[in-house]
């Protein structure tokens, strides 16, 4: 199959007669056999006869979206389209290519000669790079860090952006990472910007990754460098749009913050 991104949903890996769109990086329709062309099979996990809303959700790391993501798009039954997974799947490829994360170049021409796979499940998104299972691989820290590296680049972010807009533009998606409402669908339905006290966040990221003694410094360290890539970047840089509902998760609980974005969800769907 040709280089590209790929959107599952779970109904259409267990339904043959799925729906399928196949997509270039121009968004026009063309035959699965054109070389160039990212394959994305949209059919919803349900039959609802709502309208299918666009959901953003931005923040920096640790701030709960990724979470608070997954869950909305179950009780939804939407696909969770986590835009960090292509990230970390890319910055895979180059430390398996030894390709350097300051070369935006050779980064751009690596991104558009993958397949990058994201095929929703019950306990999160399985992510394909190439035809391979890497799902495990691309949360360990090296490949994290090396994400938020080459996200850095211009024709990266064009690239995945890109891919990223094929992927959800017929809607029944939540869509989560940094830039989603402000670059990816500034007319995203719904767009909440998710954000907590550093030194919350920085806990949440410990006890998320069990890690503790002399390497807990390193991923806090770790974590504030990449809380100011991710603000202070050239391109897109981390920042609420100016219709996001901003919601600080430090004194709240999962469920409150999950409550909070259901009632904008709904009050959108006119529930």
């Amino acid at each position: 199959m040709a280089p590209g991104c790929q959107l599952l949903s779970n109904s259409s890996v267990a339904s043959a007669n799925s729906q399928e769109l196949v997509l270039n990086q121009d968004t026009t329709l063309h035959s699965p056999s054109l070389s160039g062309a990212c394959k994305i099979i949209t059919s919803q996990m349900t039959s609802s006869p709502d309208r299918k809303l666009i959901i953003a959700i931005d923040g920096p790391a640790g701030a709960g979206k990724s979470t608070i993501a997954a869950r909305l798009a179950r009780k939804l039954g939407y696909v969770n389209l986590e835009s960090g997974a292509m990230y970390r799947a890319l910055a895979l490829k180059a430390i398996a290519r030894d390709v350097s994360f300051d070369d935006e170049r050779a980064l751009a021409e690596l991104a558009s000669d993958s397949r990058i796979l994201l095929e929703p499940t019950r306990r999160g998104n399985r992510v394909l790079l190439d035809g391979h299972d890497v799902t495990d691989r691309v949360r360990e820290t090296d490949v994290t860090e090396g994400a938020s590296r080459v996200s850095v680049h211009p024709k990266v972010r064009e690239w995945m952006v890109a891919r990223q807009r094929e992927m959800g533009m017929g809607g029944g998606v939540v869509m989560e990472g940094r830039d989603i409402g402000t670059k990816v669908f500034p007319d995203a339905d719904v767009k909440v910007f998710l954000d907590a006290d550093p030194v919350v966040r920085e806990k949440r990221r410990l006890q998320q990754q069990n890690v503790r003694g002399p390497a807990a410094e390193a991923t806090a360290a770790e974590l504030r460098e990449r809380d100011r890539r991710d603000r202070t970047r050239a391109q897109s840089p981390l920042a609420a749009a100016p219709d996001a509902l901003v919601l600080d998760s430090t004194g709240l609980s999962e469920d409150q913050v999950l409550k909070r974005v259901e009632e904008v969800v709904e009050q959108k769907l006119g529930h």
